[in-house]
C-alpha cells in the first residue's frame, strides 16, 4: 500500500466527523469487497500518517508505520467487531502498536534514525501538543518547558510503553478521553488516572531535560 505523497493535516485539525451508521455500513462492507476497502483506506489514511508523523518525526518512518498499520487492518479486519467506540479507536490501537514496535526495532539498532531537525515544516508542532495537554482537564499539563518537536519526542520515548500510547493517542491521533480508553481497552476512569500518571512522568522528564532514553516506569 503506497503512502507517497501523503501529508499530516496540522495538528489542531480535528478528524472528519463520521456519521456511524455510514462508516459501520463501510467497514462491514470492506471486511469482503476491495473496494470498500480502497474507501476505508483513503478515508483514514491521512490521519493515520499525521499520527505516525507527529509522534516518529521523519516521512519515510511514517509512511512504513502507515503502510504496516493498513496491512495489519487488512488482514484483521474479517474479524472485527463494532464495539464500544467503534472503528476508529480500534484502528488507532493497531497503529499504536506499529510506533511501539518501531521504537523497539530502534532500541535494538535495527529502526531508521530520522532526520528530525530537516523535517519540522509540516512535522510535530510541540507547542500544539503542549497547550492542548495543559488546557486540558483530564491532566494537570506540562506548560512551560519551552518545548521543541525533538526534545518532545525523546521525552516520549523514555516514559513506560503504556504511558507512551496513552499520551500519543490522546493528543497525536486526537481521539476524545472516551476514544483513547477505548482503544487502550480500559475503562475512561482508569483512562484519566493512566494519563495523569503519564503526564506527570512526561513533566519530570522534560524538567530535567532527561530525554536520554532511560525509561521512566513511574
Amino acid at each position: 500500500m503506497s503512502v507517497a505523497g501523503v501529508g499530516p493535516a496540522p495538528i489542531a485539525e480535528r478528524r472528519r466527523v463520521h456519521d456511524e451508521a455510514e462508516l459501520r455500513a463501510l467497514v462491514e462492507r470492506a471486511k469482503s469487497d476491495a473496494d470498500a476497502f480502497a474507501a476505508l483506506y483513503r478515508t483514514f489514511l491521512s490521519p493515520v500518517y499525521g499520527f505516525a508523523f507527529r509522534r516518529c518525526g521523519t516521512r519515510e518512518v511514517a509512511e512504513d508505520i502507515t503502510s504496516a498499520t493498513f496491512e495489519r487492518v487488512c488482514r484483521a479486519l474479517p474479524s472485527f467487531e463494532w464495539r464500544g467506540g467503534g472503528f476508529e479507536p480500534w484502528l488507532f490501537r493497531i497503529a499504536a502498536t506499529e510506533v511501539a514496535a518501531h521504537y523497539r526495532r530502534q532500541a535494538r539498532g535495527g529502526g531508521r534514525r530520522g532526520r528530525l531537525a530537516t523535517e519540522r515544516d509540516d512535522g510535530l508542532e510541540a507547542v500544539d501538543v503542549v497547550d492542548a495537554m495543559a488546557g486540558d482537564g483530564d491532566n494537570a499539563g506540562v506548560g512551560g518547558y519551552g518545548v521543541d518537536a525533538d526534545r518532545l519526542r525523546s521525552a516520549l520515548t523514555a516514559l513506560r510503553p503504556r504511558y507512551q500510547q496513552a499520551i500519543s493517542l490522546r493528543y497525536l491521533a486526537g481521539l476524545s478521553h472516551e476514544e483513547a480508553a477505548t482503544a487502550m481497552g480500559c475503562s475512561k476512569a482508569v483512562m484519566a488516572v493512566t494519563l495523569h500518571r503519564a503526564v506527570a512522568a512526561l513533566r519530570r522528564v522534560l524538567a530535567t531535560d532527561g530525554a536520554s532514553g532511560r525509561e521512566v516506569t513511574t
